[in-house]
């Protein structure tokens, strides 16, 4: 019997489950589906698509070092894929197939009606955890609801894997492979004209690990202080693989235990800083899981759906491009519309000024980043969008707005930041450079702020009380 190991976001060899259950059971084949209409409409950043290509250009000959050959089909919309799959299964000869569980609400249904159409046809789908520490629904409160408050589910997170420890899956040995995919039936397949970011996101295997390496040896322990700080190199810049599961979250949290000495709660405190932004991000993989509402752009606070927002496209226009009127907000913009990614406590000041001083739906700015972030995950942006507008999980409450001034004043107080991705105001001093006086923006041609601030956040707290 041949198994089937279908890749999703999980490309790589190491550490994934479901190609070692595969290789480990008999023969195997592996099969990416690609899917343009839905990857359009899910949405999926074309930068992001692009690194996905490349990675399965490197991924194809490690399998094929492996016995492994990689094959390749084409539908438009999920919605084919149970008939395609369950044909390819028959034309192929499997009798099983292996997947990692994916937890947005459309992939868990299409799962389910491939899982019947295959059984119908006695062929078995095995699903394996290969995209989290733990199985999401596995952390429980003491009542039996999932987990809303980040703190009490760290704990329990942390006290899991010290009471059972990580076990990373092993990588399949080799094993000569007949017939193999070339790169060119890669392309030939895939969507065209996409933007490449292979300067900034290299695709191979062997540099991945080598930044992993990097990271947690060099940087990791100066974590805690230098994260805050877009003009530093403070941290991982990890995502976008993480996101394609080009690496496991479980080999970056094992290599990270291994340097803390295997402490949990205490150690170097750059490390452990480190290790609690992951177990953010299985916090919000975990609330997907126990609501499926988040799939579907619901606020998971439901009063909030009472707000009022604001309809002014000019505005989200401004935003969207950089031309706020406030530096650190529109550096950020065109660090994301260059490099498809951005540091993370500017996602929270530009989501803030979005969704409190222009007071506009956060679905607007959740979808802007999809479209844009080649680290762009479903639960990580909708946590961190629900959590700057205050409508979410262990949100900010609504009364807490950052004002961008500060924020960039504290965090790039130099102006570096400012000055790499703003040059206009490369001339600016340190002082200046965070909030130009009227005759500097003529001057330089830059735009004057598009609300207050004050009387912005104080519209944002009226719009939120009482509801």
């Amino acid at each position: 019997m041949t198994e089937l190991v279908w890749f999703r976001t999980d490309l790589r060899i190491a550490d994934q489950p479901a190609l070692a259950a595969a290789c480990a059971a008999g023969p195997a084949i592996g099969l990416f589906i690609v899917s343009p209409t839905q990857w359009g409409t899910h949405p999926e950043a074309p930068a992001k698509l692009e690194l996905w290509r490349r990675l399965l250009k490197d991924l194809q000959p490690r399998l094929s070092e492996r016995g492994v050959t990689l094959k390749l089909l084409r539908v438009q919309t999920w919605q084919e894929v149970p008939q395609r799959l369950l044909a390819f299964c028959q034309e192929h000869g499997i009798g099983r197939v292996h997947c990692n569980r994916e937890q947005g609400v459309y992939e868990r249904r299409r799962d389910r009606a491939t899982y019947k159409l295959l059984a119908d046809h006695d062929i078995e789908l095995v699903g394996h955890d290969g995209q989290t520490l733990l199985t999401p629904g596995s952390l429980k409160t003491g009542s039996g609801a999932t987990y809303r408050v980040f703190s009490p589910f760290a704990r329990a997170c942390r006290a899991q894997i010290a009471k059972a420890p990580l076990r990373i899956a092993a990588i399949p040995p080799r094993s000569q492979c007949l017939d193999s995919l070339s790169p060119d039936d890669i392309d030939a397949i895939w969507p065209e004209d996409l933007p490449s970011l292979a300067d900034y996101w290299p695709a191979d295997q062997d540099e991945i690990q080598r930044r992993l390496t990097e990271f947690i040896n060099d940087r990791a322990i100066h974590y805690d202080t230098a994260r805050d700080f877009p003009a530093e190199l403070g941290t991982s810049q990890l995502s976008p693989y993480l996101a394609a599961g080009a690496i496991s979250v479980k080999q970056c949290f094992h290599q990270a235990l291994q340097l803390n000495h295997g402490e949990l709660e205490s150690g170097n405190p750059g490390i452990r800083s480190w290790m609690n932004e992951l177990i953010w991000r299985e916090f919000y993989w975990h609330l997907l899981h126990g609501f499926p509402k988040l799939s579907m752009h619901r606020p998971l606070r439901e009063e909030t759906d009472a707000v009022v927002w604001r309809d002014a496209p000019q505005d989200v226009d401004a935003w969207r491009n950089g031309r706020t009127g406030v530096p650190i907000i529109d550096a950020a913009m065109h660090q994301l519309l260059a490099t498809g990614w951005m540091h993370n406590r500017l996602r929270m000041i530009v989501a803030m000024f979005l969704t409190k001083n222009l007071l506009i739906d956060w679905r607007i700015g959740e979808r802007f980043f999809m479209e844009h972030l080649i680290d762009g995950e479903l639960a990580a942006n909708n946590g961190g969008w629900q959590w700057s507008a205050s409508t979410g999980a262990d949100a900010a409450p609504y009364f807490r707005v950052f004002n961008p001034v500060s924020q960039s004043q504290k965090f790039d107080p130099d102006g570096a930041f400012i000055r790499h991705w703003l040059p206009q105001l490369a001339s600016l001093d340190k002082k200046s450079i965070h909030n130009p006086t009227e005759e500097q923006r003529k001057a330089l041609g830059y735009p004057p702020m598009l609300v207050d601030l004050k009387s912005s956040r104080q519209r944002a707290i009226d719009a939120f009380t009482g509801i």
